[in-house]
């Protein structure tokens, strides 16, 4: 095991020392560099870029371009690129992660890579964790590029599609996870060329990392529709189906499963909802309510295909006579048998997207992160994303003093000892920042506190903007802050105190902004830098920053970023955890020998043990722990992987629809598929001619590919197959170029397009929903000694096979069906965004009213009035 580590940091030292000698390189162009007027210095991103279309490759510009990038730091921001961000900026291009503690500038590292990468057009996303970190760096940092004459974007929630459009065409984009993940989703939900905002996904930095793609990675972004609508239209459709005669209005076929309108059907469902066409574009959705609700009734009988179990719709397995649990019929039709018996109709809302950040993040051609704890999950880094993590050393040694933990019996010992310890450090003028990890806990200690007397600042992870100013002036005299320790994150604490924010929190009070009155600010912030420089001595004497953990997190890594807190480029700091046997990583993993320790010692209950045993024990435990949590994700991965092929498949060949490819050739095809299909159906292969049921196939051939026909059963008779499919097929394509003549080439391909698209993301949603079910219940083969991930892989499959076959069906039923309308209203979808940031869960659009110069809310990227307000 240590000759394994050991290598392991050879391994880092070798890459270093390689790195080191481009750093030198880099190092050689400075004076030449700087030499250069500024119009030149800008003048060498036109250069660059001419290079890389002469066919050089960013490898060879990098010495060049990360030396004109850290000149336009040092004459933009005053701030001159460290070596050791040097060799961070490399390893981020590179495609890998860069560990770098905090305060060792990894905002600053980034601009060398990002303006590297810009170059070559295609763009580049800067990822952070939340909307002020992204608008921060995209303003501070957007300095440097745009020096260079490169265009800066900003995504963050609450845009319109303009002005995302608009950041996602710029060079360098900022903007949060969600946000990126969202917009991926949005886009392949667009039924518009003009709607898509996304360009291809080139080259990512992930800020915090290991937040991003392990933390989070678990949880799925996921968009849903609203559900109250579609549950009225399953009641509606429950009343309204047994109005209908069978074989007068609607015929079943019980051998094919199927059940079909007449003419007759189609004209009093038609005069029962008081609609013009059952087929047109906008009943798309009451069509498949209604052949949902039809299935409903005619196919699915209580008792035998299901039973209702305590106000539950429960499927009876029909080869072995059990009730199944958690799994439910796909593309609705649960929700019309529970409709139909009068039951609540369940699923509520319905996923239309989904994507895990694993797999949105794996889709960049090249991605890269960057955080100040990644060594001790590079594992999963590396199995998952295929990143590997380099330490970059830093700037000046760290000379932080980390304590060995402390452990109590009980939590009210541990919190009363920690006051103490507070008590003591705040009365020599020490700064103290507390670590705790849940709001609950940091509210718990705030009281006592008070009760103390002792002058203290509270935050946790709600208002990021508030948090910023709160963490920068973390480290004043006598300053107490308790933090949740995600709390701040990205936002640096100088000994002493932030003399920027400061100058920015008096200038605001006075109503004004740094650029409107830009010499009181410069003679305000001159007047902190004293105060802050005078501040930062005493503090450096009382031995820095000092943290206190007042809990061991699951993960070393939320540890270390909290330790990471104190100790930035070379000051001095400390830091120490107290414990209890009642947190719960003792109370579930580590206090049993522990207890049994203090209880040999006949320890009273706020007598501490304090060694480095304990902290080893801790550390153990949350190994296990960590090693639990990495098995989850890699096992929600695995199973979303499945979805993920099929996803892309779908996405892939719903982007050459939405682009304008033509489709004719494609409808053409599924038109042959399912004239195969049917014929198939109606007449297998190895079944004499006679026993063909040729009167069934000509009456769904009517339902779907043969609008209106006039063959009769002695038009297919004395047919062999292949001579019957040809036939029928003909037939067809007759119909097919009679309808493209009468309605235009242009309008035949448009209307194609739109009925793909529609029938492509109803039947998607659908499958979505049918994948979520079978997911749910899947684990219960094990217990027949199947493999559920193996079992889900066969049975994902056939499920897909099937939406494939169906969405031909349709299209085919469609096309030969749909009446073209001159001007469609487009009601933009209702959808809900499961966010992870604190603010409250809401529609996309939700506009009462919309003005008639405002966007259009279909997302076409025109004005109201000249888009779906037209009539108005």
């Amino acid at each position: 095991m240590l000759k394994f580590i050991r290598g392991l940091l050879d391994d880092n030292s070798r890459e270093i020392k390689k790195l080191q000698r481009q750093v030198a390189v880099v190092n050689g162009l400075e004076a030449d560099i700087s030499r250069l007027s500024d119009e030149d210095l800008r003048g060498k991103t036109v250069v660059f870029k001419e290079r890389l279309e002469r066919g050089d490759s960013l490898d060879a510009i990098l010495p060049e371009a990360f030396a004109v990038a850290r000149e336009a730091s040092k004459r933009v921001l005053g701030m001159r690129h460290f070596d050791v961000q040097l060799i961070g900026g490399m390893v981020l291009h590179q495609g890998r992660i860069a560990e770098m503690k905090t305060g060792e500038g990894k905002t600053l590292v980034a601009t060398l890579p990002v303006y590297l990468n810009a170059l070559t057009g295609k763009g580049v996303h800067v990822v952070t964790v939340n909307d002020y970190l992204a608008r921060r760096d995209s303003e501070w940092m957007g300095q440097i590029y745009k020096f260079l004459g490169l265009s800066v974007g900003l995504i963050v929630h609450g845009l319109d599609w303009g002005q995302r459009k608009a950041s996602y065409g710029a060079d360098i984009t900022y903007g949060t996870n969600n946000e990126f993940g969202f917009d991926y989703l949005r886009d392949n939900m667009a039924v518009h060329p003009d709607q898509l905002v996304q360009r291809e996904l080139n080259y990512a930095i992930v800020d915090e990392v290991d937040s991003i793609l392990i933390d989070e990675a678990r949880t799925p972004l996921i968009i849903s529709g609203q559900a109250d609508k579609a549950t009225d239209h399953y009641y509606t459709f429950a009343k309204l189906v047994p109005r209908l005669k069978a074989e007068e209005d609607y015929i079943v076929d019980e051998k094919a499963h199927t059940v079909a309108l007449t003419e007759e059907g189609v004209d009093r469902v038609e005069k029962m909802l008081g609609i013009e066409n059952l087929y047109d574009e906008a009943n798309m959705q009451l069509n498949h309510h209604l052949n949902q609700a039809l299935k409903a009734k005619a196919l699915m009988k209580r008792d035998r295909d299901y039973v209702v179990k305590d106000g539950e719709v429960v499927i009876v397995d029909e080869f072995t006579g059990r009730l199944m649990f958690g799994r439910r019929y796909s593309e609705g039709l649960h929700q019309a048998i529970e409709a139909k018996e009068g039951v609540r109709v369940e699923r509520e809302s319905q996923t239309l997207a989904t994507i895990t950040f694993q797999n949105y993040f794996r889709m960049y051609n090249k991605l890269a992160g960057m955080t100040g704890t990644a060594a001790t999950e590079e594992g999963e880094f590396r199995n998952i994303y295929g990143l590997d993590v380099v330490v970059i050393p830093t700037n000046k040694p760290n000379i932080r003093k980390d304590l060995s933990d402390v452990v109590y019996k009980t939590e009210k010992a541990k919190f009363n000892a920690v006051v103490e310890e507070i008590a003591r450090r705040h009365a020599t003028g020490q700064p103290v920042l507390v670590g705790t990890i849940s709001i609950e806990k940091s509210e718990i200690l705030s009281a006592l506190l008070k009760r103390k007397g002792i002058p203290h600042q509270v935050l946790n992870a709600k208002f990021h903007d508030k948090e910023a100013e709160i963490v920068a002036q973390a480290g004043r005299l006598g300053a107490v802050t308790i933090a949740t320790n995600m709390a701040g994150r990205g936002t640096d604490i100088l000994l002493g105190g932030n003399a920027e924010f400061l100058a920015l929190s008096e200038i605001r009070k006075k109503g004004s902004t740094p650029e409107e009155s830009a010499e009181e600010y410069k003679s305000i912030l001159e007047k902190y830098k004293q105060q802050t420089e005078e501040e930062r001595k005493q503090v450096v004497s009382l031995g820095g920053l000092h943290i206190i953990g007042t809990e061991r997190h699951e993960s070393r890594r939320i540890d270390n970023q909290l330790r990471g807190r104190s100790g930035r480029q070379g000051d001095p700091g400390s830091s120490q955890f107290f414990s209890s046997l009642e947190d719960d990583l003792m109370r579930l993993f580590g206090s049993d020998n522990i207890s049994g320790l203090m209880d040999r010692l006949g320890l009273e209950e706020d007598v501490p043990i304090e060694s480095g045993m304990i902290t080893k024990s801790l550390e153990t435990a949350q190994k296990r722990v960590e090693n639990r949590h990495f098995e989850a994700r890699k096992h929600v991965l695995e199973y979303d992987d499945v979805m993920n092929q099929q996803r892309e498949l779908i996405y892939k060949q719903r982007r050459q629809v939405l682009s304008g490819e033509n489709m004719k050739e494609n409808v053409r095809q599924m038109i042959d598929t399912v004239v195969d299909n049917m014929v198939n159906t109606f007449a297998p292969e190895g079944v004499y001619p006679e026993e063909w049921d040729l009167q069934s196939l000509l009456d769904q051939a009517e339902q779907s590919f043969l609008p209106g026909h006039s063959l009769t059963v002695d038009d297919l008779t004395d047919r062999g197959r292949k001579d019957l499919k040809e036939f029928l097929l003909e037939k067809a394509l007759e119909i097919y170029d009679a309808r493209e003549k009468e309605l235009g080439s242009d309008t035949m391909r448009e209307l194609e397009r739109v009925v793909i698209l529609k029938i492509v993301d109803e039947k998607w949603m659908d499958h979505l929903d049918a994948m979520d079910q079978l997911r749910e219940g899947i684990g219960l083969r094990a217990y027949g000694q199947k493999n559920p991930l193996v079992e889900y892989k066969f049975e994902g499959y056939e499920m897909f096979q099937n939406m494939i076959a169906s969405i031909q069906e349709e299209v085919v039923r469609y096309v030969y069906r749909v009446n073209v309308v001159q001007t469609p209203q487009q009601k933009p979808r209702k959808v809900t965004e499961n966010r992870y940031e604190e603010e409250p869960k809401r529609p996309v659009r939700n506009e009462s009213k919309v003005g008639r110069n405002d966007l259009c809310p279909c997302g076409s990227g025109k004005k109201y009035k000249k888009c779906c307000g037209k009539k108005g």
